[in-house]
């Protein structure tokens, strides 16, 4: 039942009629612009006990705790030398994004509660910082930045903690795996030293997410596997602890803290993926994911799946879903991962 279930959700999906994923007008393909810097485009910011008029949750998870908390993004490595994580488990939203060779990083977004130690935190990528720029001026961790990239580091309207700045917040750490770990996938952050470096990074507004009961529709799913070029994450709907828990790769994805890491709400972005002027040492280029337009997504929550559109008109505006009937989504109130996928076969630019 279950792959007749399965099968039938992917072909209503080849039958979706949205147009290909966009960018903004002023990104030439390949070679996007760096988000403009703090003040160069002023954006309202709400008070932070009422992010949006007339709601009282948080606007990243739709719950009542850590409206007033400063946002802090941090980038984590998600290969498997890495795992199991730390810290995701606190985590608002955990954005998945494609890097270089057709694997993943994961963009951890904390601000409703802060885990002690996070990691292992690796380097930033250029898609990040048109991702975050929804999000005001947060504080961004990570352990680095290839040096043509650090000019937009610098003019990017966030607060940049990253190794070279971070100091004693960050330290090695063999812990938490079988057998410990190794350079470059022990490199871990205290958290409160994190924020103590960005006193004035920005609070919690909406980015676009909506909370509350499920809209009308929705067929029921119990896995849905999100693809890329060299990984593969699965979701599966749990009843008994009512989140879609994760494997990578085939293999459940476990946290140091214990369990598996998995969300309530699971996004399944798609978007045009390009290549950008970044690459590594290799020569493999750094894929730019276009977050800025409109585009196709299938959210998942309470054991469902809704076809969707997304919506994001400019960078400091927030992403919006819609269901096929026009009904704005709502999330299910807790943790929220984005999966970000090209919109067709898994690419390498």
């Amino acid at each position: 039942m279950e792959a007749v279930t399965r099968r039938t959700f992917t072909f209503t999906l080849a039958g979706l009629a949205v147009g290909a994923a966009g960018c903004s007008s002023d990104e030439p393909e390949g070679e996007p612009k760096a988000p403009a810097a703090a003040g160069s485009s002023p954006t309202p910011t709400p008070t932070p006990t009422q992010p949006r008029p007339g709601v009282d949750y948080h606007p990243f998870t739709g719950g009542k705790t850590g409206m007033k908390n400063r946002v802090l993004a941090v980038k984590i490595d998600n290969t498997r030398p890495a795992h199991p994580q730390e810290g995701l488990r606190s985590a608002d939203i955990v954005y998945v994004e494609q890097v270089e060779g057709g694997e993943t990083r994961i963009m951890a977004i904390f601000s409703s509660h802060y885990p002690k130690r996070i990691g292992p935190v690796r380097s930033a990528r250029i898609s990040d910082l048109h991702i975050l720029r929804q999000f005001g001026k947060p504080a961004l961790a990570f352990s680095g930045v290839q040096s043509k990239m650090k000019p937009l580091i610098r003019k990017a309207p966030l607060y940049d903690i990253s190794q070279d700045n971070g100091g004693s917040a960050y330290y090695r750490y063999s812990g938490g795996r079988p057998g410990g770990r190794s350079a470059p996938y022990n490199l871990f952050g205290d958290v409160k030293g994190f924020l103590k470096q960005a006193p004035r990074a920005s609070r919690p507004k909406d980015i676009g997410f909506r909370f509350g009961p499920a809209p009308s529709g929705g067929k029921p799913l119990k896995r849905f596997t999100a693809h890329w070029p060299a990984e593969k994450l699965t979701f599966t709907w749990s009843a008994k602890e009512k989140r879609w828990l994760t494997s990578h790769n085939g293999q459940p994805n476990g946290a140091v803290e214990g369990g598996v890491l998995g969300g309530r709400t699971v996004v399944i972005q798609y978007v045009r993926t390009s290549r950008s002027r970044f690459h590594d040492f290799l020569g493999s280029y750094t894929p730019y994911l276009h977050t800025v337009g409109k585009g196709r997504a299938v959210v998942l929550r309470d054991g469902k799946a809704w076809e969707c559109t997304w919506s994001r008109p400019r960078e400091e505006d927030g992403t919006t879903f819609k269901t096929k009937a026009g009904e704005r989504m709502t999330f299910a109130p807790g943790q929220v991962w984005v999966a970000i996928v090209n919109d067709g076969k898994p690419f390498i630019p």
